[in-house]
């Protein structure tokens, strides 16, 4: 990046967390530190939007496109209406009880070994994803200066936990709004760009055209199989069911909501997502794939992979290496020329002639997939790793090399911006867990705020070191965008099933709910880890949290009494 970029993102990053420590300098009491307090609708909107879309969103959902299509916008589908039901069920009862943890809910309901499992599990699972979104902004960091991934990792991660020791809750909530107005303002520029670069070879309505020929506007799929990851039917229910249980019984969404000034503002905060989440990520996922087709018309480097994966295999055995580049080079060429015949059919208005133009470019476009995946399979073989995706390195790799001075720097410092928000949230949340649902409520309960703040400053500190040891190992996974999903859904179920019952089930005892609530999570992570059956992962979320509710039942009638 050049010297104006480098301050363009320094200053953007400093300004931002600045702000935060500066307007939380005076907080003193525990629940402000812990959750934020009297945060009005718009605040609260913003930081719920904030603590979900992380630097994944912003980095891996547009590779995710580029590869694979649209479909993952389906994952969004059940999100709205499972937003309603929390604003109309969870946040009046949460406001009731005056909860700093969402688990407290479950030990008034239950009882205290309950909510104890209940945040056992959310220390797990956001333990890994807080590793995961660390990770994500240190490829961008490492295809931007070179910097070892390791040593990435470690900066960025004691970046984000100084960040949040320092301010709390009431600090990330604050400079949510302004990582957000960064965020939305460099993705719009972003997009205008490429909009404008494509439009050089094809009407808009061409290249999309040209999208849908080569399987990349795949929005809907209304098949029934169950092996697929993404379909109308797992959207709707099974991503009702994970957006249930991540914004109604997870600590790092709920504590954005839980500091409204009043259950009105959480309300609106949470209908603001409702309706502009899924719109967002169409858009994200739109651009792409337009990224997409600005790189069918300009030729894009055979492998995304940062020069550092790529060049031991290129120096190993040169000749095999540049064999499989030309043989890309030429595929390349050939799809140029399929693509420049399909525009013009279109244009002709001949069908029988745009028909078999479309079949030339899905068949110049495979041989374009097939030539990389040679080409990623080979420095797999040569470097020893098992995985070589490279899909993550799209939109950095458009970033760094399309756009204009200046913007670089803009849309970096969006990037990182999402990476210190996601992140702060979820250590957030993890201290808070930790502090009050472990330290507070079981080793030393009688103590001062002072002290429980000192003690989830410490806590930060802990889960920080334990996020960046978890993003040490994140290159092993798949997509980022899909690995954090896949967490996530592997143990929402089973918390959403617990809280189910507590709301709407009210013969159900705490013993028979803690006893199925095991039985379910041991069957969900069996089944997933063992390939029993083969089905979309978003399904594991509707699974556990069915098998809570039936087995609860049939554990309470086995016991004979009503603990309820």
């Amino acid at each position: 990046m050049s010297t104006f970029d480098i301050s363009i993102l320094g200053a953007t990053l400093i300004a931002i967390v600045f702000f935060g420590v500066w307007k939380t300098r005076n907080d003193r009491k525990l629940d402000e530190f812990l959750k934020g307090s009297s945060n009005h609708w718009g605040t609260i909107g913003l930081s719920v939007m904030a603590t979900q879309a992380s630097a994944i969103t912003f980095l891996s959902t547009p590779g995710l496109a580029y590869d694979s299509g649209m479909a993952f916008v389906q994952n969004y589908f059940g999100m709205p209406l499972a937003l309603i039901l929390i604003a109309v069920v969870f946040v009046p009862m949460y406001y009731k009880l005056e909860l700093v943890s969402v688990y407290e809910f479950l030990e008034h309901r239950f009882d205290s070994k309950t909510r104890t499992l209940g945040s056992v599990i959310f220390l797990i699972q956001r333990g890994f994803s807080a590793g995961i979104t660390i990770y994500a902004p240190s490829i961008i960091l490492t295809s931007v200066l070179g910097w070892d991934m390791n040593i990435t990792v470690i900066s960025v991660g004691l970046a984000v936990i100084i960040y949040t020791v320092t301010g709390g809750s009431h600090a990330v909530s604050l400079t949510h709004k302004y990582q957000m107005t960064v965020i939305l303002t460099g993705m719009a520029i972003a997009f205008g760009i490429v909009v404008y670069k494509i439009s050089s070879h094809a009407s808009f309505v061409e290249n999309l055209s040209v999208a849908g020929a080569l399987g990349r506007l795949n929005v809907v799929d209304l098949s029934f199989d169950l092996d697929k990851r993404y379909t109308l039917w797992s959207g709707l229910l099974g991503g009702f069911f994970l957006s249930l249980s991540y914004f109604g019984t997870d600590q790092s969404q709920a504590q954005r909501y839980m500091s409204g000034h009043s259950v009105r503002d959480s309300r609106l905060g949470l209908m603001f997502n409702a309706l502009l989440k899924v719109p967002m990520q169409f858009m994200i996922l739109l651009l792409g794939v337009l990224v997409f087709i600005f790189y069918q018309w300009e030729k894009p480097p055979a492998t995304f992979l940062p020069p550092a994966m790529t060049q031991a295999a290129a120096d190993q055995d040169p000749s095999a290496y540049q064999n499989l580049e030309d043989e890309f080079a030429q595929n390349f060429e050939n799809q140029q020329m399929a693509l420049g015949n399909y525009v013009e059919a279109m244009r002709s208005g001949d069908s029988a002639r745009e028909e078999a133009s479309k079949l030339e470019v899905r068949a110049a476009g495979q041989a374009i997939k097939d030539s990389r995946s040679n080409l990623k399979d080979h420095i797999a073989l040569i470097s020893g790793e098992e995985s070589m995706k490279d899909s993550d390195y799209v939109f950095i790799h458009f970033i760094l090399n399309e756009l204009p001075i200046g913007l670089i720097g803009l849309l970096v410092a969006v990037i990182l911006s999402a990476a210190m928000s996601s992140t702060a949230s979820e250590l957030s949340a993890l201290a808070t867990i930790s502090t009050v649902d472990f330290y507070k409520n079981h080793f030393v309960k009688d103590r001062g705020d002072r002290h429980y703040m000192k003690a989830s400053r410490i806590f930060t500190a802990i889960w920080g070191g334990l996020a960046i040891l978890f993003a040490l190992f994140a290159s092993m996974v798949e997509s980022l965008i899909e690995a954090v999903n896949i967490v996530g859904s592997l143990f929402y179920g089973t918390v959403l099933g617990l809280f189910l019952a507590a709301f709407f089930i009210k013969r159900i005892g705490a013993h028979a709910v803690f006893i199925a609530a095991l039985i379910a999570q041991i069957t969900v992570l069996a089944t997933y880890f063992t390939n029993i059956i083969e089905i979309g992962y978003l399904w594991y979320n509707l699974i556990a949290c069915f098998l809570v509710i039936v087995l609860s039942l049939i554990i309470q009638t086995t016991l004979g009494r009503n603990e309820a």
